[in-house]
């Protein structure tokens, strides 16, 4: 059972729904939640920097808010893996899904605009326990909460199909420009639902986790031997 659970957390459909959750989220922080991207922090690391080029001692704190939840998160992950890496039951990244489900819940009811750093800063720790725990599909490295490595990824194999005409190279290709996409179809998604239900539409990530928590159980399909 444990070696299926593994399996099924590094397949493809796995990173597909992930990824959308990811570009949903990415929207709704963005439309409900102040105009920010709490998926990735490079953007808060160049404000702070900026800021503490000029002295903006006040806004300091608002961008190392979610720099912090999400080092957090990592940590949390990481203490996850290491006390439930052998539990018989549930897989530890089962866990880390009921975590991020749980904050998302939590978030679905919290009101917009007084509680908004506090919600960007929970939605960068929620990203990152998914980044730390979703890190291979197909024994191949990706993202499902940022698109940058994906993109470098799917086009770095690309250029090998060119060159060696590698057949492997294309689908690992394909399959990167595929996470990409389904990231784009999460926005596009959490846009329209956002701007219909607000600070709930969140509630469709949990669903989406739920639907990754459960197809964890499901045994991979073994090809069939040859007689």
């Amino acid at each position: 059972m444990k070696l299926h659970l593994e399996k099924a957390s590094e397949s493809y459909v796995v990173g597909v729904l992930l990824a959308i959750a990811g570009g949903y989220l990415d929207v709704y922080t963005y439309i409900c939640r102040g105009g920010v991207f709490a998926n990735a922090q490079t953007g808060n690391i160049v404000l702070l920097g900026i800021n503490l080029a000029d002295r903006n001692w006040s806004k300091l704190l608002l961008y190392m808010y979610p720099i912090l939840a999400f080092m957090a998160g990592i940590l949390v992950t990481e203490f996850v893996r290491r006390k439930f890496r052998y539990n018989p039951g549930l897989h530890w990244r089962q866990i880390v899904i009921v975590l991020e489900f749980l904050v998302l819940w939590i978030i679905a009811f919290t009101p917009s605009g007084a509680y908004d750093d506090v919600v960007n800063s929970a939605v960068s720790f929620v990203c990152s326990m998914q980044v730390e725990s979703f890190r291979r599909f197909n024994g191949s490295a990706y993202a499902t909460t940022m698109c940058t490595g994906n993109l470098r990824s799917a086009t770095e194999q690309l250029f090998y199909y060119n060159i060696n005409k590698d057949q492997e190279a294309r689908r690992k290709s394909l399959q990167y420009y595929g996470i990409i996409l389904f990231f784009i179809l999460g926005a596009v998604i959490g846009t329209a639902l956002t701007r219909a239900f607000l600070e709930r539409s969140v509630l469709i990530v949990c669903l989406l986790l739920l639907m990754v928590f459960v197809i964890m159980f499901i045994p991979p399909v073994e090809p069939e031997k040859a007689d």
